[in-house]
């Protein structure tokens, strides 16, 4: 009764303010839609009150489009668990470390490095390199921020030292071209981001592997020391492979940071976001991509044109003057749209896949959730055929639009104060809406000729072999929606691990197939991460203990395409 009441008042209320903030929007957006025809994306700003033209719920995106990975991308950044899923990186964001932010270094002795070098986020990652003898201990320095510190952050799992691609960005910002034979030249790859970096201020650069990494250029410069402390060597030969829970630790610490908000210990400057995925600024890499799964894209087909365009693009955005941005919280945006449907589309694909009631009351529950979904967007004048003639649901147009355009229509109106990395989301986030509300209308309009909406009924009862017809349809729809997002959000292990477990994904170094792995070559560098296994316990005998050799074989795809699965967090230990 109360759900009946509520119904019949919220909706004409509603469907009375949408259509006003429409019209009020649309005298604006001649002049903003024109200023957007350079990025692709007119039929997405077009709002005009009365053209449905470009809202076609039989109208796919295409299949070269990139927003939605330009998407899930800002909503991954800094996070570990969706940078794992997807090693190699394609986005280079500008950011600060705030002032009082203290990071590690497990340094070689007790000097403080006067060359550029690296520092860890958390001390379980640092302490995996503070390296000496039983007899000598090792020595493990912690600095504090005393002001922003300016970095740049490649995403991706972009400090492993793999041959599929995980260091090229950097590689291009570096060298400005890709160098796979340098794959391990650590020192001369830190020396030259630093040398780049200086004409625009560049304290360091932020990466990831199992844990969170700063390389930081200069020691000295806005840093002081917190202490300089003489350790226990963890190199202790009493304990059978004490590199076992080590090694676990560091990755238990990057775990803290799988989900959102990621590290929050570098605040990331969105409106100065460089993206591969962007065509218009690296078009050499779209026919590389054609066809393939996500987990299989690279840059390695980087024209050098394109090389250079991207370079000229991150030194733009990190010279820039920090009042050449709108203002417009784009990491929120993001965050509420992925927050109001990723539930909501789970529980649908969960419903349509369980067996626990019969087909039309799942259909029913579906289509609620659908219908709650779309609710803001169903106007009063919103009324279907009285015959299901009209293939193409055409009634339902304006609802698809109105819930394509809700969270961005307003930013669309002054696009003209948007630099071109505040575009490139706005695109993101609309072509990502699009689809997501196209996919959500046109499975509620169907359920609607088929006569599961109580709030517009039709003359006859729904019919069971329709109901079965249309439960398939939605389920290859929103399977293909869910897939085509891909949101990291809903890879996780099922059931829950258990209290002395925690959930893993496949990652570097433990799982990596000997295929993917550098060769080793000596001399190495001062600091060879390359070999993180071997080098970070020199006094040890190399490890080969079977617990580091769970490789996947070049036949398995646990390691191209992580699952994830419940490892133990306490002894015995296993990856």
């Amino acid at each position: 009764m109360f759900l009946t009441f509520l119904g019949s008042f919220a909706l004409p209320s509603l469907a009375a303010q949408v259509p006003l903030k429409l019209g009020k929007l649309s005298p604006e957006l001649g002049t903003a839609s024109a200023v957007a025809q350079s990025y692709n994306s007119a039929s997405l700003l077009d709002l005009d009150s009365l053209d449905f033209s470009h809202w076609q719920l039989d109208d796919p995106p295409p299949a070269n489009e990139t927003g939605h990975f330009i998407f899930e991308t800002v909503n991954s950044l800094l996070q570990h668990w969706p940078n794992t899923r997807y090693r190699n990186g394609h986005t280079m964001v500008p950011g600060v470390i705030p002032k009082g932010t203290l990071l590690y270094h497990g340094a070689v002795n007790d000097t403080i490095p006067t060359v550029p070098e690296w520092t860890a986020t958390d001390p379980e990652h640092s302490i995996l390199f503070c390296r000496g003898s039983p007899d000598t201990g090792c020595w493990h320095l912690t600095l504090a921020a005393t002001r922003p510190l300016k970095v740049l952050y490649f995403d991706g799992t972009s400090a492993a030292h793999t041959i599929n691609g995980t260091l090229d960005t950097q590689d291009i910002i570096a060298w400005g071209e890709l160098r796979p034979d340098w794959g391990l030249k650590e020192d001369q790859r830190i020396e030259d981001l630093c040398k780049w970096g200086a004409p625009y201020a560049v304290d360091g650069y932020v990466r990831m592997e199992m844990d969170f990494e700063i390389m930081l250029c200069d020691f000295t410069a806005g840093l002081e020391v917190v202490s300089l402390s003489h350790l226990a060597s963890p190199a202790v030969p009493r304990i059978p492979n004490p590199f076992s829970p080590r090694l676990f630790e560091v990755m238990q610490a990057g775990s803290w940071h799988n989900r959102y908000p990621g590290d929050t210990r570098i605040s990331l400057d969105l409106a100065g976001i460089v993206s591969l995925y962007d065509t218009s600024l690296a078009p050499s890499l779209v026919g590389s991509r054609s066809g393939q799964e996500r987990c299989d894209h690279d840059i390695r087909t980087i024209s050098s044109a394109d090389i250079e365009a991207v370079r000229r693009s991150v030194s733009r955005t990190l010279e820039r003057d920090q009042g050449d941005i709108s203002g417009i919280d784009w990491k929120t945006l993001f965050r509420v749209i992925v927050e109001r449907y990723s539930e909501r589309l789970e529980l649908m694909d969960y419903l349509l896949n369980s067996e626990n009631d019969t087909i039309v009351d799942r259909a029913l529950k579906v289509h609620v959730q659908l219908r709650v979904m779309l609710t803001p967007y169903i106007f009063h004048s919103t009324v279907p055929p009285s015959a299901s003639y009209d293939l193409s649901n055409s009634w339902a147009a304006p609802v698809f639009k109105a819930c394509g355009t809700a969270h961005t229509s307003s930013i669309v109106s002054y696009i003209s104060s948007l630099n071109p990395s505040e575009r490139l989301l706005l695109r993101a986030a609309q072509e990502t809406t699009r689809e997501i509300c196209r996919i959500i209308t046109k499975m509620w309009a169907s359920g609607v000729l088929a006569g599961l909406d109580t709030y517009l009924p039709r003359d006859s009862t729904p019919d069971a072999a329709q109901i079965i017809r249309m439960m398939d349809s939605w389920r290859q729809e929103l399977s293909a929606l869910m897939t085509w997002l891909d949101w990291s959000v809903w890879v996780r292990c099922r059931p829950a691990c258990g209290p002395e477990e925690m959930c893993y994904l496949p990652s570097w170094p433990i799982n990596v197939p000997p295929e993917s792995r550098w060769p080793r070559h000596p001399p190495y560098g001062r600091y060879e991460s390359g070999d993180i296994i071997n080098t970070s316990f020199p006094h040890s005998p190399p490890l080969t203990h079977e617990l580091l050799m769970q490789v996947t074989s070049s036949q398995d795809d646990d390691w191209r395409k992580p699952q994830p699965k419940c490892i133990r967090r306490v002894a015995p230990y296993g990856f």
